[in-house]
């Protein structure tokens, strides 16, 4: 079993799957960076000053034991208050259109390097292929 899994690790399928997440997971911090730092700041500023994170809906009782400011979207997730923070959704969705974005300008690309496949050659149409067996038939 240990000698099965060895080759099975071995492939080179499935150490460019390991490298390819391995990748995939820094380069969507980075988009993720992106959209927090750069986009989404950018977006508020063109919005007068919205803050998309901090955006949200409150579905539940505040508790009484609760300090922090009714306007502090993470301390009242911490705190167990039911929120819908639509704008944390707002952001995961510009993080994940340019993601996918970026993906479709890669495999694109990756396409266009990759030699073409040599056209198979052309066989006999349909009409020459019955043409064919008609004579063959009868012959014999």
């Amino acid at each position: 079993m240990f000698q099965e899994f060895k080759t099975f690790i071995a492939r080179g399928n499935v150490l460019d799957l390991a490298v390819g997440v391995i990748i995939g997971g820094g380069f969507g911090k980075i988009v993720s960076s992106l959209t927090d730092d750069v986009i989404m700041p950018v977006i508020g500023k063109i919005t007068g000053g919205i803050d998309f994170s901090s955006k949200f809906i409150l579905l539940g009782e505040i508790p009484a034991k609760y300090t922090g400011s009714l306007t502090d979207y993470a301390g009242l997730k911490k705190a167990g208050v039911a929120m819908l923070g639509y704008g944390s959704f707002i952001t995961a969705i510009i993080n994940f259109l340019i993601l996918a974005f970026i993906i479709f300008l890669i495999v694109k690309q990756a396409n266009k390097l990759m030699p073409k496949a040599p056209a198979a050659p052309a066989g006999p149409t349909e009409v020459e292929l019955l043409a064919e067996i008609r004579d063959a038939l009868k012959k014999g």
